[in-house]
């Protein structure tokens, strides 16, 4: 008891010589490793990133036990193995930064954000009126939602459009004939903004082998970035949505719009029912009950 009483005290004593800097010191270290995790964790890299955890314990039990000659190996293969990992790292760390990189302020004018809701919002529904009909027509699509990650570099590989979304103008686009059907377009703040865009095609030996390039670039491009990309199979005419290097197949026209609108419009808190808003009178709050009372009745 008095050895478990004097490691308090002694703790007690130690933290109250942390000064706040230490504090906050601690915190961003914290939120940098939990960040990093997270980005492995969802990435390609998982596997590498239990490698090199192998590897630092490794290095610190050889120190423990005086294991000399091992110690010696693994320290110079770490000395060279930064630089190794930053290069076999260099797709991940190019997300994070992009995503530090684009982050943006939240705007804090609420008719510009209505505004922006409901360009997105029209800019859903004609995708969804385009790609169901191009299901039935069997017209491969590929479309990119830009979201926080900024997607230059694909802008650049295809023609700018710069044109509202419209279901008409999607046809024209990836009519097989077309000039532009064979890339992605690319759609920014709910706008058409590019056509024709060479996307990355995804690294992933598991996927399905029956998938063919229109969504392994899908796939590709969801991995690199946050973006939402839509595809409709040329062979099948099957609707599919890649999100996080993931890919939901056989949607259906009512779940890609649903799919779509939960990925593309922020949640908000729903406003309350304007019955709940109004304010009543009390003699308004009466009359509501009378009435109640007699539709019971």
């Amino acid at each position: 008891m008095e050895v478990v009483t004097t490691f308090l005290e002694g703790a007690l004593r130690y933290i109250g010589t942390i000064a706040i800097s230490d504090w906050l010191d601690i915190a961003l270290m914290a939120l940098l490793l939990y960040r990093a995790l997270r980005l492995v964790g969802r990435t390609r890299a998982a596997n590498l990133g239990r490698v090199v955890v192998y590897f630092l314990v490794a290095l610190v039990l050889s120190d423990v036990l005086h294991l000399n000659s091992i110690n010696f190996v693994l320290r110079n293969i770490l000395t060279w193995g930064v630089l190794g990992l930053i290069i076999l790292f260099q797709p991940e760390l190019r997300r994070l930064l992009e995503q530090v990189g684009s982050s943006k302020l939240a705007s804090f004018n609420p008719f510009a954000r209505v505004q922006q809701k409901s360009v997105i919002e029209t800019a859903i529904a004609q995708t969804v009126d385009a790609c169901a009909d191009m299901s039935e027509s069997r017209t491969g699509v590929l479309m990119v939602f830009e979201r926080k990650v900024r997607l230059d570099e694909q802008v650049r590989s295809g023609t700018v459009v710069d044109a509202q979304v419209s279901s008409q103008l999607l046809k024209n686009i990836f009519f097989v004939k077309a000039a532009l059907h064979d890339g992605a377009v690319i759609v920014r703040d709910g706008r058409l903004l590019a056509a024709g865009c060479i996307l990355p095609l995804t690294h992933n030996v598991n996927i399905s082998p029956d998938l063919g390039t229109r969504h392994r670039a899908g796939i590709g491009m969801s991995e690199n970035s946050d973006a939402v990309v839509v595809i409709v199979s040329e062979e099948t005419g099957a609707i599919s949505v890649a999100t996080g290097g993931m890919l939901k197949r056989h949607l259906t026209p009512a779940t890609l719009e649903k799919l779509l609108t939960n990925e593309l419009i922020p949640a908000t808190e729903e406003e309350e029912p304007q019955e709940k808003l109004r304010l009543r009178l009390p003699w308004q709050r009466k009359g509501e009950k009378e009435a109640s009372k007699d539709a019971n009745e």
